[in-house]
């Protein structure tokens, strides 16, 4: 009996040397002493580790940019009803009696005793060349003109040939100074501009609205080689945002854009989405569930991020930067302090952001003692029963 206890001894002994050497580990992701000594390790070059209080929270907050469509895009002005290439036009001509030169004309006059004759020219596109064609007047360059430039040119151009003509410009559809407006609104839509000076909401309004609700919107505006984004709901509520719009521009409507990604002792592994307008440290830990109650170190919550140097209190250390300049940074979240439960109220969430959980120690004793007793117990039992 004494060699079958001296057995199961050397078998729990062993299994503990196993455990205590790596060799055999319990936990899945690493513990938060694996994480605390990464910082004086230097295995991630130049990572800092830095606990999150509410000067940080706030330091944090100050150092972040927001986009702003006023003060980062080139600004535009209403377009004046310039005409471009692709644009429809329609063309009427007045001649005083006695008409001369339209007066027997077949291009559709009309004449009435004692009035001015009147001609309707067929619908023009401007063409490749940004010109049109008018009788007696020749190839007329009408690309970046406005309508009434139009018309004192046709005008110059039938003097002497028209009795005291006058002429109407009229724009009857607008392929040229168009928005694009895509995405999460009703109806994808191609926008006309009009001397008017339409707006960003005014586009977004053209295509059906939103299908999301607005808190829950990011829109995108894309201006020649520029590409900024703003919240939906700041737009609305800052008038100086709401833009107005320059023939080109693409408007992109996206419905929650960000995400961040969950993992350990937590209630749900899991990427979440979540809105424009961005979440605290504490409203990520409420829709992953919370901490596993049986499992987590409510000392190890720990979350990881590329940041902007500029935006790491006191400074990043001389770390490896990604292809956007940005570099690793490890903020440690103690939920054993209930001070830390006002930093993450204000502490926020960034895009790709990795919230990780680590095990407890009793946890992984727990997790090791049940290797124990499903391996040795089951001895025991056998020896009982000899």
């Amino acid at each position: 009996m004494r060699s079958q206890y001296s057995k199961v001894l050397t078998a729990t002994a062993s299994i503990a040397v196993l455990s205590g050497c790596g060799g055999f580990d319990t936990s899945v992701g690493p513990s938060k002493g694996h994480i605390s000594r990464i910082e004086r390790a230097g295995t991630v070059q130049g990572v800092r580790v830095i606990d999150v209080t509410d000067q940080v929270a706030r330091q944090i907050q100050a150092q972040e940019m927001h986009a702003s469509f006023a003060k980062d895009l080139p600004q535009a002005q209403p377009t004046g009803q310039r005409i471009g290439k692709g644009d429809v036009l329609s063309v009427l001509i007045w001649e005083a009696p006695p008409a001369a030169l339209f007066g027997g004309s077949s291009l559709g006059s009309t004449t009435v005793m004692g009035a001015a004759n009147t001609t309707a020219l067929p619908e023009m596109q401007v063409g490749p060349a940004g010109d049109i064609t008018v009788p007696y007047a020749g190839r007329i360059l009408v690309q970046g003109r406005s309508l009434p430039e139009i018309e004192r040119e046709i005008v110059r151009r039938l003097s002497g040939k028209a009795h005291l003509p006058q002429v109407a410009v009229r724009l009857i559809h607008n392929a040229s100074s168009q928005v694009t407006v895509v995405g999460e609104v009703a109806s994808n839509a191609l926008v006309p501009l009009t001397p008017k000076g339409e707006r960003l909401l005014d586009a977004i309004a053209r295509a059906g609205g939103t299908r999301q609700p607005v808190d829950k919107m990011m829109i995108q505006l894309t201006r020649g080689d520029r590409v900024e984004s703003m919240p939906l709901s700041d737009i609305i509520a800052n008038p100086q945002e709401n833009i107005v719009m320059q023939a080109g521009d693409i408007v992109t409507a996206l419905f929650q854009p960000f995400s961040f990604t969950a993992l350990g002792a937590i209630g749900r592994n899991q990427e979440v989405n979540f809105e424009a307008r961005g979440i605290t440290l504490s409203q990520a830990l409420g829709r992953v569930v919370g901490l596993e109650d049986r499992r987590a170190d409510p000392k190890g919550v720990f979350l990881f991020r590329w940041a902007d140097p500029r935006a790491i209190p006191g400074g990043a250390m001389n770390a490896g930067q990604d292809g956007q300049g940005r570099v690793p940074v490890i903020y440690r979240i103690d939920m054993k302090d209930p001070a830390t439960y006002f930093a993450m109220q204000s502490f926020t969430m960034q895009d790709k952001d990795v919230l990780y959980v680590s095990n407890s120690p009793v946890a992984e004793f727990q997790r090791f003692f049940g290797i124990i007793a499903s391996t040795v117990l089951p001895v025991l039992a056998v020896n009982r029963a000899l």
